[in-house]
């Protein structure tokens, strides 16, 4: 299919074209011309406000498959991705069984091949996500693991992180870790402030996360290696990790697009779509995430996806699942919450070139000749987002009936076109 893009505006700093508004022509899947010449193809696409980008990248994501299909699938996944702009995701391992075998990596990777969304397999960093004995890395390495990452269930051991802090620099692997300190966020049901004890609600304290921070940094300097935390979410937290960079130490972060668009004293009581993990915080951590994002603290914005059935999430609030679904709704919710103080250069930034660098993936190169990895979508186009809509099979989301800003109009990825 050969596919033009009427006068869009090119977000790629790495590209001569960057904020050039240009027609652009995709033939078999790869770039021919870029100017102000009218062609001729299959498929053309205009927006009013048209924009185009290197495909964006998630590097938090959970799937139901093997084992919770009922949550979600690969292929549902990926519909869900592609709906929201992500031509690449990066798999957590926690399904049934757990990644942690060559066998497990392998089965991540082929299932995906003919979908338009390339999901990247991650491998557990101990057996059965446990946080205790480590897995064979190496081999999983060599199976196409792309990270390696405990995932939902955060590393407590300060002797396994420094075990795999060690092991993986033997061939340049990647740490992720969600900094949580489970003892202190036992039974914590949303952010310890004001509000939860107003509601009667353990909570889940800020405390919990930035102690884990501080202890990984502390390891990551003894050890050496780089590590990567997922879902960041206090201000303290953002401030060690800042003066960790500083410093000099291959550290980097992310933050999911949601975490700022609420705080605890916004949220519906006892709605569970907005039970997330880690919880939505005070005013004072959703601006140090505003200003983290400004400044290059935190590295990568993230869908942290998580889906689940209506059984995991319509009971009583403390017995309710955490988690909600992202992957559809990142861009609008972050474009619509962020830009007050974070420009789109730095959201499309943040989604494309940082998470790549991190992951050392390719970059798509904006170029004549080059194969079309795009996301077309127009930043200001308001639109409501709507359950029956949805790719995903969960259920759980804050944002159903809400306006959002900013649309995704499609992909262009391995010679597909997905348009919304």
């Amino acid at each position: 299919m050969n596919i033009f893009l009427r006068a869009a505006t090119i977000y790629h700093p790495q590209s001569e074209f960057h904020l050039q508004r240009l027609n652009i022509l995709i033939e078999q899947g790869k770039i021919t011309y870029i100017g102000t010449d009218e062609k001729e193809a299959d498929q053309t696409i205009e927006a009013s406000h048209l924009c185009v980008s290197a495909g964006w990248v998630d590097m938090f994501a959970v799937t139901g498959e093997p084992g919770l299909e009922h949550k979600e699938d690969l292929q549902s996944m990926a519909l869900a991705a592609a709906a929201g702009g992500f031509t690449e995701v990066l798999c957590l391992p926690n399904v049934e069984p757990v990644v942690q075998t060559k066998g497990a990596v392998t089965y991540v990777k082929n299932r995906t091949v003919t979908l338009p969304v390339t999901l990247h397999p991650t491998a557990a960093v101990t057996i059965d996500a446990e946080g205790k004995e480590l897995t064979e890395m190496i081999d999983l390495k060599h199976a196409g693991a792309v990270a390696f990452t405990d995932g939902t269930h955060p590393i407590q051991g300060a002797e396994v992180m420094v075990k795999a802090l060690q092991y993986l620099q033997l061939f340049d692997g990647l740490l992720l870790n969600r900094p949580e300190n489970t003892r202190l966020t036992a039974f914590g049901q949303m952010h310890e402030g004001i509000v939860s004890t107003t509601l009667g609600l353990k909570g889940l304290p800020a405390l919990a996360e930035e102690t884990i921070v501080a202890r990984d940094l502390q390891l990551l300097a003894y050890t050496g290696g780089k590590l990567h935390f997922s879902l960041i979410s206090t201000k303290a937290a953002i401030e060690s990790i800042r003066k960790a960079k500083a410093d000099g130490l291959q550290v980097t972060c992310d933050v999911a697009s949601y975490q700022a668009t609420f705080t605890d004293e916004t949220i519906l009581p006892f709605d569970t779509n907005y039970k997330v993990n880690p919880p939505f915080r005070s005013a004072a951590d959703a601006e140090a995430i505003k200003q983290g994002l400004v400044d290059g603290t935190i590295d990568t914005i993230v869908s942290g996806h998580q889906p689940h059935d209506t059984e995991a999430k319509k009971l009583e609030f403390d017995l309710a699942e955490f988690g909600i679904i992202n992957l559809e709704t990142a861009f609008a919710v972050a474009n619509t919450t962020l830009t007050d103080v974070v420009p789109l250069e730095t959201i499309i930034e943040k989604l494309t070139i940082a998470p790549r660098t991190i992951l050392q993936l390719p970059q798509p190169q904006f170029a004549i000749g080059e194969v079309a990895n795009l996301t077309l979508f127009d930043p200001e186009q308001v639109w409501t987002v709507e359950e029956k809509s949805k790719n995903s099979k969960g259920v759980n989301s804050p944002f159903f009936g809400k306006q959002l800003t900013g649309k995704v109009i499609g992909i262009v990825h391995k010679g597909q076109l997905v348009l919304n």
